[in-house]
């Protein structure tokens, strides 16, 4: 398995050669910087660790100034480890979008908008109680009966209440490349992806 990380930019449409129109999503895919090298030898697992978007020196932490120097670049927001990198990286190594060509089915991990305490309609798609028939008054959204009475005499581990909602990790699979713009570093997926704009995605190959 190969990726790299990105940001997510927008959305926009494209027309294939049908003449279909296909909603995308634009993600800036790198440059990263390959920073530590993992192996079975010395960590007992082999990885590859990536870094990728600037950062200030001075917002920088003594180790990890070590840590980039060490790589040769300069310190970095975001670090990620990719097992089960398909090609022997070594450590300075710069990987791009040309890791990628235009329709590859990729995997895109991002963390989804927070929407804060939301109640079991939005959160679980309850349709609520319906019609305010027969004297029911203000139950329209309400969760209703949670089906626990003398016997189990408790609320079963699991039952969809309401609660936190969103700003979870969530994968995205098998989404088509559509466009590769190398000099840009931006990639151009099908469908869309979980973050709100300028939130980090991971795109597994």
């Amino acid at each position: 398995m190969s990726g790299i990380i990105g940001k997510k930019v927008g959305m926009t449409s494209i027309f294939d050669a049908d003449g279909k129109n296909i909603p995308c999503t634009v993600i800036e895919a790198g440059p990263c910087v390959v920073t530590q090298v993992r192996t079975i030898e010395k960590d007992g697992y082999a990885a590859v660790q990536l870094a990728y978007d600037e950062k200030k020196e001075k917002n920088t932490t003594s180790s990890l100034k070590g840590h980039f120097a060490k790589a040769g670049t300069t310190p970095k927001r975001k670090l990620v480890e990719f097992k089960y990198f398909t090609e022997e990286k070594t450590l300075g190594e710069v990987v791009d979008v040309n890791l990628f060509i235009e329709g590859d089915y990729v995997d895109v991990v991002g963390t989804s908008k927070g929407k804060g305490f939301q109640g079991v309609v939005k959160r679980h798609g309850f349709s609520g109680v319906g019609m305010q028939t027969h004297g029911q008054h203000n139950r329209l959204r309400a969760p209703g009966s949670l089906g626990a009475s003398s016997f189990p005499s408790r609320v079963f581990k699991g039952m969809r209440m309401a609660g936190r909602t969103g700003g979870s990790r969530v994968k995205i699979q098998n989404l088509q490349i559509v466009k590769v713009f190398a000099e840009q570093n931006l990639l151009v997926v099908s469908g869309s992806i979980p973050g709100a704009k300028g939130s980090y995605v991971l795109i597994e190959k």
